[in-house]
Parts: structure tokens; sequence; C-alpha cells
């Protein structure tokens, strides 16, 4: 098959989605159960130290996104990363990384479903939490199969009240700590609280370390935003202004808000069983605002699971383009929404019904510690190949890039190496440990697939148009134009 047979990435796709759309899908996917739920358990393990832990971990995540930056202003294509690895590692590598993208959002979407269960128990204790997970699809499966302009607005709005909820929790908890507002217990509150239950690291450098495999969780689907390359209006302005202030945001949001959590209540005192947020205000006597705040928890959870479901969908569009799906994933309805392809990932969640049906206690740390798995391994295909394509363009003296990676090129190789160290300690602890051997058996399973099921088309690299080089001749055209 020639280059000529590729399908035009995005060609099928409508441009609908603004820069404000992008920004807030992007803290809509990032910002959800990882903060709200998932971060007790990240407290446990590391204790007060787990703020830094949430910054360093910002900080590798800041520069994949500036490596999947570069790439997306050179090559603003649908499916992006999935297309980069396939050109600049191997076809194979654009196989497994969509479609470990694709698992991801399917693990992190089936997560915040069964969050939104357990939040759910605040108000109906007695109903079982995969009733509230099946009505939670069908809702977003509604929202998902609309124009995607109209999802983005949709996105935006979920995410502008979560974001929002955030920043009036933070500030109303600073307000609790310095001034009390009739707290019975505001002399136990403030920075104290970091060191006196064991001092910053009382689990040790191990419990610190081991942190890193919840703490990197939190922060997937940040990469969402390369995914808006095919749907976004003016990529090349657009998708350089997000990437820059998403990861910034969310590293403040992160460690200001749990650091105000911790000064509030001790950390030992966060047990997890429910979300550190309402538990915040059950211990101070404010019941009215934890009922509040956990319809805002349910909010968020929704938003983040909208985004998830986007970002697969889009995902196995652009893996059919290439020939790693069936071309029926394709598809897409007058609005533009792949159908088929959002259509596949209800069914997926579907699976999470029986999962928490048969195992509502377990489910939630399992599906964290896989997504974890998949997250950075997606992180890591990323950065190498951002790294190959950094080369490629030195080697062959081509223009360069108009939104370059920072710290070129030990931060790239800091952050390839964290990453590594990450995928070590999912091995090294022994509760996340199995989702290492199910990680690797996707990997063998993805691989087996790409061989017997992949046609040849799907096998060669995916072609790539430059739109910096595409420019340059365009406007040098011009200017010979205007000569003549």
């Amino acid at each position: 098959m020639g280059q000529t047979d590729i399908p035009t990435s995005g060609a099928h796709l409508q441009r609908g989605l603004t820069a404000r759309h992008i920004r807030f899908m992007a803290l809509g996917s990032a910002i959800g159960t990882g903060l709200f739920m998932g971060s007790s358990s990240a407290i446990q393990t590391a204790g007060p130290s787990v703020l830094l832990a949430y910054i360093i971990g910002g900080a590798a995540v800041f520069m994949v996104m500036r490596a999947l930056g570069e790439m997306v202003v050179r090559y603003p294509v649908s499916g992006s990363f999935g297309q980069y690895a396939s050109r600049y590692i191997h076809p194979f590598a654009g196989f497994l990384v969509g479609w470990s993208f694709a698992f991801e959002m399917f693990l992190v979407a089936v997560f915040d479903a069964t969050a939104v269960g357990v939040y759910m128990k605040f108000w109906f204790p007695d109903v079982s939490q995969w009733v509230w997970v099946l009505a939670v699809i069908f809702f977003l499966a509604a929202i998902n199969l609309v124009g995607v302009k109209v999802f983005g607005e949709l996105e935006f709005w979920f995410s502008l009240l979560k974001v929002t909820a955030i920043v009036v929790f933070i500030v109303a908890g600073i307000g609790i700590i310095l001034f009390g507002f009739g707290t019975a217990d505001h002399s136990t509150m403030g920075l104290q609280n970091l060191v006196d239950h064991g001092g910053f690291m009382p689990n040790g450098f191990s419990g610190f370390l081991a942190s890193f495999t919840i703490v990197m969780f939190a922060f997937g689907g940040i990469e969402i935003i390369g995914i808006t390359a095919g749907e976004a209006q003016n990529p090349k302005q657009v998708l350089p202004k997000a990437i820059n202030s998403v990861p910034v945001r969310i590293l403040l949001f992160y460690v200001l808000t749990l650091g105000v959590i911790m000064c509030i209540q001790p950390w030992v005192a966060i047990t997890g069983d429910t979300s550190p947020f309402v538990s915040i205000f059950e211990s101070i006597g404010f019941q009215a605002a934890a009922a509040v705040f956990n319809v805002i928890l349910i909010t968020a959870a929704l938003s983040a699971m909208n985004a998830d479901v986007y970002g697969a969908g889009r995902m196995i569009h652009g893996l059919a383009e290439q020939g790693h799906a069936p071309r029926a994933f394709m598809r897409t309805t007058r609005n533009g929404v792949p159908i088929m392809t959002v259509l596949a990932m209800v069914v997926a969640l579907l699976v999470g019904v029986v999962l928490n049906y048969l195992y509502p206690d377990q489910v939630l740390f399992l599906l964290g510690a896989l997504a974890t798995f998949a997250t950075v391994l997606v992180w890591l295909v990323i950065l190498i190949a951002h790294i190959r394509m950094k080369r490629e363009v030195e080697r062959e003296h081509r223009l360069p890039s108009e939104f370059p990676v920072p710290l070129w090129p030990v931060g790239s190789y800091l952050a390839v190496a964290f990453i590594l160290f990450v995928i070590v300690m999912v091995g090294i602890v022994p509760e996340s440990r199995p989702a290492l051997w199910v990680g690797l058996i996707w990997i063998v399973l993805l691989a087996i697939c790409y061989l017997l099921l992949v046609p040849e088309r799907g096998r060669k690299p995916f072609q790539l148009i430059d739109q910096t080089e595409r420019i340059d001749v365009v406007e040098a055209h011009d200017a010979d134009t205007t000569k003549n």
C-alpha cells in the first residue's frame, strides 16, 4: 500500500475545540478521582512527603507534555502520539502506545465510575455501587454522541465547576487554619501537622518512593491534549498555550490542596474510607458543606470520565487510520463524532459494572495500579519518539521546532530515567506488583495481535507532513509570486 492510500488524519473530524475547551478538557481528565479519592492512598503511603512526590512527578509530566507539544505543533494530527511512535520508533510502537492509551482511558474511566459509586454511599449506603456505575456509563454515552463543540462546552463547564470548588476549598481551608471559625480543634491545625506525626517522611524513604506508583496515576490523562490536535481550531497557536498552562495549574492544585488537607487534619486520620475532602468537613462539623462537596466530587468524576471516553474514542479512530484497528472505527456521524469508537468504549466500560459487582472492595486500588502502568508506558513511548524526532531534525538540518522542549537534551533523558524508575517501583511495591505482571501480559498480547491481525498497510511507518517545513515552503512560494 502506497503513501497515497493512507487516509488523511482527521479528515472526518471537525475542528470545533477552542483553547478553553482543550485547556479544561486536560484539567478534566487529570484532576479527578486521582486527587479527590486516590490521594488518600498516596498520603497513607508517604505521609506529608507526598507533597514532594507530587512536585517531582509534576516536573516529569511537564517534560512529557512539552515533548508531546513539540511533536504536535510540527505534526497536528488526530491520535497524535500513536502516529509519532509509528513514524519515529516502529509501527508496532504506534500500535502499542495507541491501544495502551485506550486501555489507560478505559481503566481510569472505570476507576472514576467506581468512585462515583463510593461517593453515592454518602447518601445511599445500602445501594450497591455497581448500580451507580451503570447509570453513569449510559449518561456519558449520550454526551459523547453529540458534536465535538457541544461536548467541549459541556466538559468546559464540568471542569470549571471542579476547579472553582478546589480554589474555594483552598481559600476556605487556609481561613480555617488561620482563624478557626469556631472549630474545636483549631489549636491542632497548622504546618506542624506536616512534621508532628512521625516526621515529614513517617514511613521512611521507601514509603516516599512507593508513593510514586499512586502519584503518577493522578496525572494520567493529561496527554489527552495531544489527542485534540485533529479537532482543535488553530492547533499551532492553541495547543502550546494549553500545554504550558495545564501542568502548572495541576501541580498547584495538587500540592496546595493536599497541603491544606494535611494541615487541617493529621495525615494519620486520613483513612481513605471517604474522600479526604468530605472527611475534612465532617471532622470539623460542617455536615452541609460535606454534602455539597460530595456533589462536586461526583461532578468531577463525571468530568474526568467524559474526557476519558473522548480520548479513547479519538485514539482508536486514529488507530483505524493507520490500519491498527478495524476500518469501521473510522466511521463518523454528521457531527463528526467517531460513533463506533465511542460505542466500543461504552461497551468496554460495562465490564466495569461486572468488576464492581464481583469485587466492590478491591477493584479501586487494582484499577489504579493498572492505569499507572499504562500511563507511564504511554509517556515513555512519547519521550522516546520525541528524542528520535529531535535527532532526525538535527541530522537532516531541518527547520528548528517552533515549540522546542526546554533543557534539551538533559531534561528529556532525565524524564525517561524517571519514568523507568516508576515502572520499577510498580514491580517492587507488593500491592501494585500484580499490575506490572498484567501490564507485561498486555504487551505480549498486543504483540501477538500485531503479528496476526494487523494488515500490511498497518506495518508501514505512518506518513506525517511537517507543518514547519510546509509553512516555510508556502511562504517562499508567496514571496516569489510577489516579486514576479
